[in-house]
């Protein structure tokens, strides 16, 4: 593609000779006289590069427009250009971002040089940036043929071309930040920002300011003014994970904001209109928090115009060799060590275990098998790694009763550990579907379907809803 470049100077003269002179090394040209004519401009021409003149005659000076470009177009690489330059003047274009200072007159040959040096700079980055974020879609990647992964991707299609909230729910490790991702980049505010905050990880008495902002003074420590995250998400997509972890003070400021669409910050008294558009995720079940009167049901009834549940590893179990994969070339680019293969033994070894970690607890377990070894993995390294695990495995949650062992078929050894771990729950649970649901960390509609398939009747265990 052809480098861009835009020139920014008052001299109708120098426009002409500069553009002349850049056409004529194969870059598309566009010129311009002020720096608002040149702020204007950048989101359709999408330059590489600026030449920009110091003193310019109108409004903004070339240094200020050099600020305004570094912090809304940092992949603008700026050439500053002057005949009354002094010596603070480069320092400070230096400070600025600049890339190069010329003084004029220009040569030709200086010219093209440096805006040729400038442009491989901007490409180069732009192929770092691609670069990393072809490397982040892989890492982002929702792995898995099941219908209930299908079932998930449909509804990420489905809701990510509007602008409606959602709530995401799951278990902690199941990729809720990966079904965030996913509406990101399929909305229409793809190429916008994706802010996230951990709503359980910030201190309480910090979380307001990080995500409404703060004006300096407004507490101790507070030197500058600060935007918030919905600032900073502005025209893009807010993720707030862990929102079943806030205080009720906290859920009545997110409230507010919700509701009109403005935020103030801390100290602050004006407030400022934001464009964004907030997905929340929790493992919380927040009706329950509601019922027991820790979380508002007006604010709940926001963040859940869209819900989306993502389900627990235990759940899609046909995907786990897709998903061992997915995670083994992952892991061993990120640790630079051979991939390790997985086979079917070691396939049904994992499939036997409950990953109460979920998907997140596998990861973890490839990523220790990499660091250790290569080549295949054994059972033989694999079964100290699960530790615990394997007591876990080999009891139902309850600690009743024992399970059945592995077969030589994964099929058949999965059916039997299923078909044991709910028999065994049903039974601590004296037959009660919703206790025993409750017990191994699901819904009854979907424990019910679990055991029409496997064929776990009424006459034969006596259950009761």
């Amino acid at each position: 593609m052809t480098a861009r470049v835009l020139i920014v100077d008052d001299e109708a003269n120098m426009r002409r000779m500069l553009s002349a002179v850049l056409a004529d090394e194969g870059f598309e040209i566009q010129t311009v006289a002020s720096a608002t004519d040149a702020l204007a401009a950048i989101p359709a021409f999408e330059p590489d590069a600026a030449l920009v003149d110091l003193v310019l005659g109108q409004g903004v000076d070339g240094l200020g427009l050099l600020e305004q470009l570094h912090a809304r177009h940092p992949h603008v690489i700026v050439v500053m250009m002057s005949g009354q330059a002094t010596l603070a003047h480069a320092v400070r274009a230096t400070k600025l971002g600049a890339f190069q200072f010329l003084e004029k007159p220009v040569s030709t040959e200086n010219v093209i040089a440096t805006t040729r040096a400038a442009v491989d700079l901007a490409q180069a980055r732009a192929e770092n940036r691609a670069l990393r974020a072809a490397l982040e879609d892989e890492e982002y990647l929702i792995v898995g043929s099941s219908p209930a992964m299908e079932h998930v991707r449909a509804l990420i299609a489905q809701v990510a071309p509007t602008s409606s909230r959602v709530l995401v729910t799951g278990e902690s490790g199941t990729g809720k930040e990966l079904v965030a991702r996913g509406i990101h980049a399929q909305s229409p505010r793809a190429s916008k920002p994706l802010v996230s905050v951990n709503c359980a990880a910030v201190p309480r008495e910090l979380l307001e300011s990080e995500l409404f902002g703060h004006e300096k003074g407004a507490f101790t420590g507070a030197t500058q003014r600060r935007d918030g995250k919905f600032e900073l998400a502005n025209k893009g997509t807010l993720f707030l994970d862990e929102v079943g972890e806030l205080e009720l003070t906290h859920q009545a400021k997110l409230l507010r904001v919700l509701e009109t669409g403005s935020v103030e910050r801390v100290g602050g008294t004006s407030a400022r209109t934001v464009d964004v558009r907030v997905i929340a995720a929790t493992n919380k079940d927040l009706e329950a928090e509601i019922a027991a009167g820790r979380y508002r049901q007006d604010l709940f009834f926001r963040l859940e115009v869209f819900p989306i549940r993502v389900p627990p590893l235990r759940e899609h179990l046909e995907d786990l060799p897709a998903l061992v994969r997915h995670l083994a070339e992952q892991v061993a680019r990120r640790c630079n060590r051979p991939r390790r293969q997985f086979g079917d033994d070691v396939i049904a070894s994992l499939g036997a275990h409950p990953w109460p970690g979920n998907i997140r607890e596998l990861g973890n377990l490839i990523e220790r098998l990499t660091i250790i070894g290569q080549g295949p993995v054994t059972r033989i390294e694999l079964d100290p790694m699960l530790g615990s695990a394997r007591s876990a495995r080999l009891t139902t949650p309850s600690g009743e009763r024992p399970l059945t062992p592995l077969s030589a078929s994964i099929g058949a050894a999965l059916e039997a550990y299923e078909r044991d771990l709910i028999e065994s729950a049903l039974a601590a649970s004296q037959g009660n579907v919703s206790e025993a649901a409750r017990r191994l960390r699901t819904d009854r509609s979907n424990l019910h379907r679990r055991m029409r398939r496997l064929d776990i009747g009424r006459s034969d265990t006596g259950v009761s809803e």
